[in-house]
């Protein structure tokens, strides 16, 4: 059985991961040997070292890569299409001109120029005044609590991490979502995309599996979340929300992995931003998607939904 070495950064992005082990094992001849790397450095150079196959999120800093000459990859999976952070305010906003002339609180990681383009796409870019609030100082994704004390109006939190503020008493302000490369893109070294051909072709037929499990065959998914991912995400013991979380994401993804171009363009701008040497390349370079459109192209896709259906 081949195996591929597939590389992530955090923990509670394992639910999917673990689903596309199960149904690459299951299926298609394949072990997916998940490795967890935290390091930032030792987690960019992944695919490039040797150190893994493939990585799952945080995929930006390639753009700048590829534009700089240095190091070539091939991204060719994207389930999620949209950002998925929720706008967060308190009991007294009940619109977004309720917003202007307040301070939203933006963490200091991921990608915060996320949120920038997001308050762009509300018209409120100028109207508003970003403070930059650390995880360090509140804890992850707990940049809600500045709601709470007065200092800031609103923040963008992901539908993974906001159950604290909503039981804190905070409430969602519905907005229309910003198109994105989202969660669990997946990308590796141009050359191992090369090299691989039906190795790739089998991935991909078990990354498409998994997310249509994940969406139509809830109870089946679970079974595989509650066992490793549950206890890598600290919820062996939580089952309401662990399943709260498996919504979130089982909710985000798409059984056909396309990325929009809408998607593209917004998150090279964010790449650009953060990683200002990515000026200047033709984003669609990195993107190869003929894996995807061949299985789109014979059926796949569709045989496989109306099977999980049934």
């Amino acid at each position: 059985m081949d195996t591929v070495r597939l590389a992530y950064r955090d923990h509670d992005r394992t639910p999917p991961l673990f689903c596309i082990k199960a149904m690459a094992e299951k299926h298609y001849d394949l072990n997916v040997d998940i490795i967890h790397v935290q390091e930032n450095a030792a987690y960019e150079s992944a695919i490039f070292d040797g150190s893994a196959d493939m990585i799952c999120e945080h995929t930006e800093y390639l753009y700048e890569e590829a534009a700089q000459g240095r190091r070539q990859a091939t991204m060719f999976l994207c389930p999620v299409r949209d950002t998925d952070g929720q706008l967060v305010v308190g009991p007294a906003t009940h619109s977004i001109e309720d917003l202007r002339g307040k301070a939203i609180a933006v963490r200091n990681r991921g990608r915060p120029h996320a949120i920038r383009m997001q308050l762009r796409h509300l018209g409120l870019e100028g109207s508003v005044e970003l403070v930059t609030v650390a995880d360090e100082d509140v804890g992850r994704w707990r940049q809600w609590q500045t709601i709470l004390d007065g200092t800031c109006a609103g923040t963008f939190v992901p539908c993974l991490n906001i159950a604290p503020a909503l039981e804190a008493g905070l409430r969602v302000l519905p907005i229309p979502p910003l198109q994105l490369i989202g969660h669990f893109p997946h990308a590796c070294a141009s050359d191992y995309a090369t090299a691989y051909e039906d190795l790739m072709l089998r991935y991909t037929k078990s990354a498409i599996h998994a997310f249509a499990l994940m969406k139509l065959r809830r109870t089946e998914a679970l079974e595989i979340v509650a066992g490793e991912p549950a206890r890598l995400m600290g919820l062996a013991n939580n089952r309401t929300e662990l399943e709260r979380q498996f919504d979130c994401i089982a909710e985000s993804v798409h059984t056909r992995p396309y990325p929009t171009p809408a998607g593209i363009a917004n998150t090279y701008e964010i790449a650009c931003a953060e990683w200002p040497g990515s000026v200047g390349i033709n984003p669609l370079t990195l993107w190869d998607l003929h894996w995807v459109k061949q299985l789109d192209d014979e059926g796949f896709i569709e045989k496989l939904v109306a099977q999980l259906r049934a």
